[in-house]
């Protein structure tokens, strides 16, 4: 039981190729997106010099052009069909550090950035460090602290605050 666990988290999640496919895909319509809205600005020689638009959309044909090549040239090889992207237990570190972030970004509109870097940095250093939980609590604390003397004190730098920060009259 325990080897068959093993083996599901060392077996590729998806194969290269499936994830190239996908990259070139999602390149090409920003190509066409960027594009069109250049296109839309205006991408020609006017008496006076080039439009808006027009460096940006010779760059979005480019773009455009590589993507299509590398698609055509990555179902065409058949190339990293066998190859694993990424394992289960790859991803799933990934993951440890990409939820916090989202939850960072998601917490700092609320609660500012102090705080949601207290919590940041408390967390990563307790649930995925395992280090001991009055230490990350003093380490995130002390780091929250440093960085609001410094940016907003200090250097008098504007940075999103939340409640507590207002509750303290900055």
């Amino acid at each position: 039981m325990a080897e068959e666990a093993d083996q599901a988290a060392g077996a590729p999640m998806v194969s290269t190729r499936a994830v190239s496919t996908v990259v070139y895909l999602v390149l090409l319509a920003l190509a066409a997106l960027l594009g069109f809205d250049n296109w839309r600005t205006g991408n020609a020689w006017e008496a006076d010099g080039p439009q808006a638009g027009y460096f940006p959309f010779y760059l979005s044909v480019l773009l455009g052009g590589a993507s299509l090549v590398g698609l055509l040239g990555n179902l065409r090889s058949g190339s990293g069909t066998g190859e694993g992207f990424v394992t289960r237990e790859q991803f799933s570190r990934v993951l440890q550090v990409f939820v916090p972030t989202l939850l960072f970004c998601l917490l700092m509109q609320i609660l500012g950035l102090y705080v949601a870097s207290f919590l940041l940095v408390t967390g990563f250093m307790w649930i995925i460090g395992h280090i001991a939980l009055w230490k990350s609590l003093l380490t995130g604390l002390l780091f929250s602290l440093i960085m609001f003397i410094t940016f907003d004190i200090a250097f008098d730098v504007i940075m999103p605050k939340g409640p507590l920060e207002a509750a303290f009259g900055y």
